[in-house]
């Protein structure tokens, strides 16, 4: 594996099995991913994105087939290594936000690094920082349930990095927010990734997806076309 690539998936294919019948959710599918690059996965309802991302978030693993995160073979790694790896390396962001909403943005960030045993000093220290960084310095002691959409979904992202994870994982992260507040959440994910950070996302819009620099389309289970794209999408917000 190049040393650039920090995910290299080889011929993976996933069954679910129930009672007797087996579904076939991904079919043989290959492909890198180098550090640093911003990849959208695209692909019509029970396509198998959503199977694909639970793998590269280490949820799940493939039936077969082997999936290399940072030269580890995900396959082979016990429940509590996988969830060290999805701690130490991975950042989530999910639709429907999962913050806690009656608890303020600056404890939702703090949260993850709870967990993690980090000083209480330290996690505010570095959840001010984030929110700051997200444009939420004016409201991280708002409850979730009081935040718009695109804030919280702003919060979601500062929770998400709140770790320093190298690969952020983000599942159709405007599927619940106006269109105005996409285009922030989309500079926002455009801004880590020119500091660095390796963006993988779920969207069925292939307006968001044009703001990635890369195009993977799967449908009923393989990689149909991997592709750059040919005229990205620039947000002109500033975060």
């Amino acid at each position: 594996m190049p040393s650039s690539a920090i995910i290299s998936v080889k011929n993976i294919s996933k069954i679910y099995r129930v009672t007797d019948v087996e579904t076939l959710a991904l079919k043989n599918v290959s492909f890198q991913v180098n550090r640093g690059e911003f990849i959208a996965i695209m692909g019509p309802s029970g396509s198998g994105k959503s199977t694909l991302m639970h793998i590269l978030g280490a949820l799940d693993i493939p039936s077969s087939g082997q999936y290399l995160l940072d030269g580890m073979d995900v396959s082979k790694l016990s429940d509590d290594q996988l969830a060290d790896i999805r701690n130490q390396k991975i950042g989530f962001i999910f639709q429907a936000f999962n913050l806690l909403p009656r608890t303020s943005a600056l404890k939702n960030v703090c949260l993850p690094m709870a967990y993690a045993g980090i000083s209480k000093a330290q996690r505010l220290s570095s959840a001010i920082e984030l929110l700051t960084r997200v444009g939420l310095s004016d409201r991280m002691y708002h409850t979730s349930n009081q935040l718009s959409g695109g804030q919280q979904q702003r919060v979601a992202i500062a929770r998400s990095l709140s770790l320093n994870p190298t690969i952020i994982l983000a599942d159709e992260p405007t599927g619940n927010i106006a269109t105005a507040q996409a285009e922030e959440i989309m500079a926002i994910f455009q801004k880590l990734n020119s500091e660095g950070h390796t963006v993988i996302m779920i969207t069925h819009e292939q307006d968001i997806a044009d703001h990635a620099r890369r195009i993977l389309f799967i449908r009923d289970g393989k990689l149909e076309s991997d592709h750059p794209v040919s005229k990205r999408r620039f947000s002109k917000l500033k975060v």
